[in-house]
């Protein structure tokens, strides 16, 4: 994969006209411009690849250049549109909460349905938010441990806060609500990354819900 931007794997296949200059106060415009070009190029292409200083600033109709004050390199574009996708998901489970209701357990079903539909729905997108292939070598790169470390950490929260209600109601019987919901986690994500390889693969019906009902330790006497 190439980080810095020197050269094109694949150029963008509708390329935008020269952009005006932005006036005083609209490099933020800018800024979610270069991040926009970028997530159309990945949902357009499927491949992280695709996205360098040069296409991304074709798309956008600047000079490479110009994106060097918004963006010391790729893979900080990269996390600009990770970190972007990461905030959507969020939004997507947190709404789901408000939706269920009252009951713990709705709640804690309706969180991982919601994480699947996001993967569903958003194919390209979730493989680059998990994949990891757009992830450089730190010591080469403007990105820091940290950057990546926090990744995903709200959306998360929302799964350890939905177990948690559950737990204290009873109607789980997690003993380490933390781990249990990293555990969850990894069974959502193994489910929606199998189904957008295996389509054909002859899936249960409930195979969701069986999942969830065991790895969040859900009591179903309650």
């Amino acid at each position: 994969m190439e980080h810095n931007g020197t050269a094109d794997v694949a150029e963008s296949p509708t390329p935008k006209r020269a952009r005006a200059r932005n006036r005083r106060g609209e490099g933020g415009r800018l800024r979610e411009d270069i991040v926009t070009a970028a997530m159309e190029l990945l949902d357009e292409t499927g491949d992280e690849r695709a996205i360098t200083l040069r296409s991304v600033a074709r798309r956008v109709g600047i000079a490479a250049p110009s994106i060097y004050p918004h963006f010391s390199d790729q893979p900080a574009i990269m996390l600009a549109v990770v970190r972007q996708e990461f905030a959507g998901l969020g939004n997507s489970l947190r709404a789901a909460v408000a939706e269920a209701g009252d009951d713990p357990r709705r709640r804690l079903y309706a969180v991982c349905h919601a994480y699947l539909e996001y993967a569903r729905l958003h194919p390209e997108r979730y493989r680059t938010m998990f994949g990891g292939l757009w992830i450089p070598d730190l010591a080469g790169s403007s990105l820091t441990e940290q950057d990546l470390a926090t990744l995903g950490a709200e959306s998360m929260q929302i799964l350890i806060d939905a177990l948690a209600d559950c737990a204290r109601t009873g109607s789980v019987t997690s003993t380490d609500v933390s781990a249990d919901a990293v555990a969850l986690w990894v069974g959502l994500h193994g489910l929606a990354h199998q189904r957008a390889v295996s389509p054909s693969f002859p899936w249960p019906e409930g195979i969701a819900d069986r999942v969830i009902t065991a790895l969040a330790h859900v009591d179903e006497g309650r």
